[in-house]
């Protein structure tokens, strides 16, 4: 088997512009993709996040409460993680592995659902889930992920990358600062080279090339630092980099059932 890497849309989120380029847009509504990532590895199918929650296509308000106010979910049943999957014949239990970039509400929201995963999450992460700052609160859904699930705790500042499989195909890089245990991988693909799946260290392109902060972040300082090590694994290591919610970006991608390999 060789290796496939898949790009789904967990629906879009509309919202300030603002609150994805600090500063900027005031007043402007943009809707921004909600990916998750599938990668199929000779020792076992991995996601990279699990996007929105089911819940968002029946009742948006009655899961996220006031967050739907500064971002609204549009969603439909069949844009669901698990809905998506079977489209290409991958059932809840053929997942070995689960990367968390970390642990909000949009990338979250399918946690629950995979029951044979083993689930790659920052022990910082985890611990901020629980015990976040207000300004960051909402942004935790605890019914997404409050299971007693086969957790895998990482810690990033020893184990930087975290060489997956142990071959250099997939590396999870510790990229604090949007929340403090947020985590990035980097895909080698044997024909399509190196892909950076940034999760929310990076939401567009704007932040990747202009000096500008996400809307929302837990510490900006850290959130700068792993800015800069994108950008080098960008122009050092010859990665492409995927941005986390970039509406023009997003387009430039194969989505499945197409694939990169």
């Amino acid at each position: 088997m060789t290796m496939k890497l898949y790009f789904f849309e967990s629906g879009v989120l509309r919202c300030d512009k603002s609150l994805i380029t600090m500063g900027r847009g005031v007043g402007t509504t943009i809707d921004i993709p909600v990916p998750f990532f599938l990668i199929q590895h000779p020792k076992g199918n991995v996601l990279y996040d699990t996007g929105n929650a089911k819940e968002l296509a029946v009742d948006a308000r009655k899961h996220w409460g006031a967050v739907v106010d500064a971002y609204e979910p549009i969603m439909s049943k069949d844009q669901y993680c698990v809905e998506h999957l079977l489209k290409i014949g991958i059932k809840p239990e053929d997942i070995n592995y689960i990367i968390m970039s970390h642990m909000h509400l949009d990338h979250a929201g399918g946690v629950k659902d995979f029951p044979n995963a083993k689930i790659l999450v920052q022990r910082s992460e985890m611990e901020w889930a629980y015990t976040c700052d207000f300004y960051q609160k909402g942004a935790y859904i605890k019914a997404d992920f409050d299971y007693p699930l086969n957790y895998h705790f990482i810690e990033g500042w020893r184990e930087n990358p975290y060489d997956l499989f142990g071959d250099g195909s997939v590396t999870v890089w510790f990229t604090p600062g949007h929340t403090p245990g947020h985590q990035t991988v980097l895909v080698d693909m044997p024909k399509s080279g190196k892909l950076l799946l940034t999760g929310d260290a990076c939401y567009n392109a704007e932040i990747l090339n202009e000096n500008v902060l996400p809307g929302l972040v837990w510490n900006c300082q850290e959130t700068v630092k792993s800015i800069k090590k994108i950008r080098y694994i960008r122009d050092i290591m010859g990665a492409t980099i995927v941005t986390g919610h970039d509406p023009e970006g997003w387009k430039t991608f194969k989505k499945a059932p197409e694939f990169y390999e």
